[in-house]
């Protein structure tokens, strides 16, 4: 079982999450929305080999938390794993536009003066301009994009451009969502859950949620179940090689 995005220090209880998580042998990356958070959040998952925790700089609040990028830039070093970082184009996030663009290229700038990174980004309302970015900064590392929800020829631009995609119940719970996973390249999908931010049935989404969307998978895709989790478990191997 894979999360590649989920907000474990965002839950409630995020301790009794993280023995669920373990309890339950799910691969989660766990992201974080601003780089002081990184060491407490790591904290959480100590003696749990299968979760991974991120550095990140969450687009919403890049605003307040820019002067964090000293932070950022003195962590990156330690970390293989990048998120959640990115450009957010909703209407309520215009105004920060500015704070937004200087922090996500400042992020990617360390990122490819690191070597690379596994990053895993968020795009909403802004996938070209995300998009725009990563091509300018190509030595940044493999860029994930979390619950994509650009244009088709948004997709088609970034499958050419190498990014991989996690999707979950929530974005595959529309007709959009589908659509658009039905045309990523199986070999760069990863599931996820965007918890406890994304909703399944009217409630916070657990990591183990990102699990409803095997099922999902194995019906667009027209394959056996196994043979959906085989694929995403080669995909994850795959992917944590090739920074090594």
């Amino acid at each position: 079982m894979i999360d590649f995005h989920a907000h474990l220090d965002l839950y409630p209880d995020p301790n009794t999450t993280v023995r669920e998580c373990v309890a339950r042998n799910i691969y989660v990356l766990s992201v974080t929305t601003t780089p002081s958070a990184w060491a407490g959040t790591a904290a959480l998952t100590t003696g749990a080999p299968r979760i991974r925790t991120a550095l990140g700089l969450h687009p919403q609040i890049a605003h307040e938390r820019k002067g964090e990028l000293p932070l950022f830039e003195q962590l990156l070093p330690r970390m293989r794993y990048v998120g959640e970082i990115g450009l957010d184009g909703g209407p309520e996030y215009r105004r920060h536009w500015p704070d937004q663009e200087q922090v996500f290229s400042r992020v990617l700038e360390l990122c490819a003066r690191a070597g690379g990174r596994i990053m895993t980004i968020h795009s909403r309302r802004a996938a070209t301009p995300v998009l725009d970015a990563l091509q300018a900064r190509p030595g940044a590392g493999i860029a994930i994009l979390h619950w994509f929800s650009g244009t088709q020829r948004e997709l088609s631009r970034a499958v050419d451009l190498g990014c991989w995609f996690s999707t979950g119940p929530a974005m595959l719970a529309g007709e959009k969502g589908r659509s658009l996973v039905m045309k990523m390249p199986r070999d760069r999908v990863l599931t996820e859950s965007d918890g406890p931010f994304a909703q399944v049935d009217g409630r916070a989404a657990w990591p183990w949620d990102a699990d409803r969307a095997v099922e999902t998978l194995a019906q667009i895709w027209s394959q056996p179940v196994n043979e959906v989790r085989r694929q995403l478990l080669d995909n994850l191997r795959r992917l944590t090689k090739s920074l090594a």
